[in-house]
């Protein structure tokens, strides 16, 4: 098995355990929504500390139900994953595009250690005269 494989499989188990051990663990016992993201639980605490409290700002656009705003939510992650695997693989293409031309030029270009045409006629002519 190689290096990269037991890299692989240890993230892999590391992610698995981030999402089940909340819930194993009984985390989320005691509450009446569980797991609600950051937002609710900032709602609950400002209305629990100033009930009389007045956001500044409303939101521009107010999803109809939890299941559209949540479609929206993925859209957004998946619009953000997509923009994100787009520059990678550029990023990936423009090395290994450079790194071909860099062989070709290397393929192209005549040794060093081979004389030159120019040099070779110059030694034959110096050991045919003698000088």
């Amino acid at each position: 098995m190689s290096r990269n494989t037991k890299i692989n499989g240890l993230l892999l188990l590391l992610v698995a355990a981030l999402a089940v051990l909340p819930i194993a663990l009984g985390m989320g016992e005691g509450k009446e929504e569980p797991f609600t993201g950051a937002d609710a639980q900032a709602e609950t605490a400002i209305t629990e500390l100033k009930p009389d409290y007045e956001p500044w700002f409303s939101p521009l656009y107010e999803p109809p139900s939890g299941e559209v705003e949540s479609a929206l939510f993925a859209l957004q992650a998946a619009l953000g994953a997509g923009v994100l695997a787009y520059y990678f693989g550029v990023r990936k293409g423009r090395r290994q595009g450079a790194a071909a031309a860099a062989a070709a030029a290397a393929a192209a270009a005549p040794s060093s250690d081979a004389p030159s045409p120019d040099a070779a006629g110059a030694a034959s002519d110096t050991a045919a005269t003698g000088s």
